[in-house]
């Protein structure tokens, strides 16, 4: 993923609400977002065919979790998967801030990354750009490329429009258009991250096209108290069209 905007505890009916856009390579082959079948209990997630993990997923007791990479200069190397980083919470029995510890302390195995990991109990951001494990208050957050809550625009003006729809009406539309917006920050707006100036405003939008590289999908989770999840895959293809979705009721 490469824009996570939660609510977390924000809106009386869902405790976790969840809208990211997955950023990557059209040549990366993916299975789209089902429930796993040869996982119990049941997983819902999207699958990078390349690497065997994926960017994010819940499961039917409420286990969530998902990953960005941390955009810098000098890009480390590691043939460790982040993406097995979510598989492994969701497909584990550890509660989230356990894992959180032991993923904190291997960090530097990996290259750079953002790990969301929630439980009934708590969510938690865990980065190995970040010196110690962040326990998510209740309310809006917004995480990319950088640490959690970074004011780059597109998570602030992500973050503003995600508080409008929970003070109307919550469901996957509003929330799809939210990610759907193809906006370029101005220049002035733009972090420094050590990409080409070019670089820097494509992928400042939230939804991001173009031929080799942009968003493959926009996802939108619903978790109500009474632990149902409603879980919405919209995909697109690199020329940003929509190219088919997934809508699992658990």
């Amino acid at each position: 993923m490469c824009l996570i905007l939660l609510g977390w505890q924000a809106a009386a009916e869902y405790p976790l609400i969840v809208a990211a856009n997955r950023d990557e390579f059209h040549a990366r082959p993916t299975r789209p977002a089902q429930v796993w079948p040869e996982i119990e209990p049941a997983l819902i997630a999207g699958q990078d065919l390349q690497a065997g993990g994926t960017w994010m997923g819940i499961t039917a007791g409420g286990r969530f979790a998902a990953v960005t990479n941390y955009r810098e200069a000098a890009q480390t190397q590691s043939s460790l998967s982040r993406g097995q980083l979510v598989t492994d919470f969701l497909q584990g029995s550890q509660t989230a801030e356990q894992y959180a510890r032991v993923i904190h302390a291997e960090g530097p195995r990996y290259a750079g990354f953002n790990l969301l990991v929630a439980d009934h109990q708590q969510l938690l951001h865990i980065s190995n750009r970040s010196p110690a494990v962040t326990r998510i208050s209740p309310g809006i957050h917004g995480l990319s490329n950088a640490s959690l809550n970074t004011p780059w625009p597109k998570v602030q003006d992500g973050k503003a429009q995600l508080q409008q729809v929970i003070n109307r009406q919550v469901d996957h539309q509003p929330l799809q258009d939210i990610l759907a917006d193809q906006e370029i920050a101005g220049d002035d707006q733009l972090p420094s991250t050590g990409v080409a100036l070019e670089l820097e405003r494509l992928l400042s939008a939230r939804k991001i096209v173009s031929p080799g590289y942009g968003t493959r999908s926009s996802t939108t989770l619903l978790l109500s108290t009474e632990g149902q999840i409603n879980f919405y895959e919209q995909r697109y293809a690199a020329s940003g069209d929509p190219d088919g979705h997934s809508h699992i009721v658990l």
